[in-house]
């Protein structure tokens, strides 16, 4: 029988597909905002329109967001075509309470004729997002002692005429026992250059007024000055209160030209010229699941040919070198650093143990004659941090070195930077 030869017909099928909208983001749609304006989170996702679609940078959008302190962890927007073939970019948020009070306040009262009564304790106000705008408004005052006050009020102006730019606006004033007054009226003009870096323009003006007009004791000069600098911060941490991976760094630097209005019989002619740097260095790092190891390391230095009280940093305390009181230390040079290791119970609390440790240089000129004094400083033990409504509560137990368990400090404060 005859074989027959099969034909064998390939056919190749050409499939054309506008896939332009799957391109592109063409839309972006925001639900559970209630008071927060939605251009203001759209600037701060760093979205444009028709802009080409790239997961990555949709992955990173609940990074930016959370660092506002707006809303409770938000989640990854969602992506999808709709029925007019439009890409739409799809972001549920949660707001939570953006306003926070923290303080506590005390009554000393007199012990004798000679002593009145007085108030003494602190006050933290922070009112975010005002009227869903981003804008923000911070009020801290803090009474040490019947001599002692502190005053420090700030102001954020954010995405200035919807331009990457921040303006921040701040008064500083501190009442030092019956030595000094020093107030400071300050300006940033600061550069949102990406979602993670940004750099300031800083202009201030300061004076320091002694509480008498000749205070030969203690050396503080009547003096005014205008101070200029430039902040550089770089901010890839996951999480603005309780990361678990990245970095932060931030890099400070001003000059300042003190103008002395009275010399105290001190030999000073003209005026007065310091440099202050100042530096700050954030890491953290998961090795096991729940478990984060941050390193915190900061350094500040002013140089200059004259310094008195009013001049050096105080350091010491909650914010610092914990173990030892608030401010207890003065310095031209001040440098601490801060190793934790946290045992995370939610995402944003944690049970932490830690170990600081600091330096200080206090270094004078007082005609001519050289006073120098340096010292090293440590503190450990252990704390808990929550996330409440009020904001992050953080509680420590610490001790300074060579001091017995019973002669420990406990530390508390609720974490709101501003």
């Amino acid at each position: 029988m005859e074989r027959i030869p099969h034909k064998i017909i390939t056919l190749i099928f050409f499939i054309i597909i506008e896939n332009d909208a799957l391109q592109k983001i063409s839309k972006v749609i925001i639900e559970g905002n209630t008071k927060t304006s939605e251009k203001l989170i759209i600037n701060e996702m760093r979205i444009n329109k028709d802009e080409i679609y790239d997961q990555e940078k949709i992955n990173k959008i609940p990074i930016h967001l959370n660092k506002l302190r707006f809303f409770e962890p938000v989640e990854t927007p969602k992506y999808f075509v709709d029925n007019d073939n439009k890409g739409v970019l799809q972001l549920t948020v949660k707001e939570k309470n953006t306003n926070t009070f923290d303080g506590i306040i005390g009554y000393v009262p007199s012990q004798n004729e000679k002593e009145n009564a007085y108030l003494t304790g602190f006050v933290n106000i922070i009112l975010r997002n005002l009227f869903g705008t981003g804008r923000a408004t911070s009020i801290k005052w803090k009474q040490e002692n019947s001599l002692t006050q502190e005053l420090d009020l700030k102001y954020l102006e954010p995405w200035l005429f919807d331009y990457p730019f921040n303006i921040n606006l701040s008064f500083f004033q501190r009442k030092q026992d019956s030595s000094y007054v020093k107030r400071i009226f300050g300006g940033a003009l600061e550069f949102l250059a990406t979602e993670n870096i940004s750099a300031s323009l800083i202009l201030e003006s300061e004076s320091t007024i002694p509480s008498v007009n000749e205070n030969v004791q203690n050396n503080i000069l009547n003096s005014s000055s205008f101070n200029s600098g430039l902040q550089v911060k770089v901010d890839y941490r996951d999480d603005i209160y309780s990361p678990t991976n990245g970095i932060f760094f931030g890099s400070t630097y001003k000059y300042r030209q003190k103008k002395i209005n009275s010399n105290n019989n001190i030999n000073l002619s003209g005026n007065v010229n310091y440099h202050n740097y100042e530096l700050d260095f954030s890491g953290y790092y998961s090795f096991f699941d729940n478990q984060v190891v941050s390193l915190d390391v900061h350094a500040k230095e002013i140089i200059g040919d004259y310094f008195d009280i009013s001049d050096y940093y105080q350091f010491g305390g909650t914010n610092s070198v914990r173990g030892y009181r608030e401010n207890q230390f003065l310095g031209n040079r001040i440098m601490w650093s801060n190793l934790e290791y946290r045992f995370l119970l939610s995402q944003r609390s944690y049970l932490f143990t830690f170990f600081d440790g600091g330096y200080y240089l206090l270094k004078s000129n007082l005609n001519e004659i050289a006073i120098r004094n340096e010292k090293y400083i440590s503190g450990y033990g252990f704390g808990i941090s929550l996330d409440t409504a009020l904001g992050i509560m953080k509680v420590s137990y610490a001790f300074a070195r060579g001091e017995s368990l019973l002669n420990g400090f406990i530390h508390f404060g609720l974490v709101n930077d501003f």
